[in-house]
């Protein structure tokens, strides 16, 4: 009987040893929560949101025009979340009333608060390769690629792609 009950604990303690492992390496190497900690990216994101990171994609694919993306890299001392809107190759600049141009057009951004300027960055600003250039929804109150310059997509750690909380904004980002 009690040969029974320590295979048994041992069973279990194998089991949830597995479990957390597998855990922790899904959390560190493939799917994250991460949570917005800063106004950069209203309207689409606010303070104290919770999202769930995609950190497996942009090892098999580049970044597309529009992804939202985590930032940590030698660019910033802190994570940032910011919008891609320059690939590698483009040329960007911006117009006397506030809009984006990439490739000498103005950029459809419906999510975006607030003109958009160079902040005194040198324009037109071409993408260098293996870079993006990134920038917050909220226009003009964002530390961004008009600050900090391009950034590398080695610091990309990944995408934002579900909002977990709070529960009236649950769902998927766009």
């Amino acid at each position: 009987m009690k040969k029974r009950w320590v295979r048994e604990l041992r069973d279990w303690c194998v089991t949830l040893g597995i479990a957390i492992t597998a855990a922790l390496l899904i959390q560190n190497y493939a799917f994250a929560q991460t949570e917005v900690k800063n106004i950069s990216m209203q309207k689409t994101l606010v303070d104290g949101q919770r999202l769930i990171e995609d950190k497996l994609s942009y090892h098999f694919e580049s970044p597309h025009r529009g992804d939202i993306v985590i930032i940590s890299g030698p660019e910033s001392d802190k994570r940032l979340i910011k919008r891609v809107i320059g690939m590698p190759g483009d040329m960007i600049d911006f117009t006397d009333d506030g809009h984006v141009l990439v490739n000498n057009s103005v950029i459809d951004e419906p999510y975006v608060k607030g003109l958009t300027y160079s902040n005194g960055m040198k324009v037109p600003f071409k993408v260098p390769e293996k870079s993006v250039f990134v920038m917050g929804d909220n226009r003009e109150n964002s530390q961004d690629s008009r600050m900090l310059g391009p950034i590398a997509l080695s610091s990309l750690e990944g995408r934002a792609v579900f909002r977990l909380w709070p529960l009236s904004k649950f769902g998927q980002l766009d």
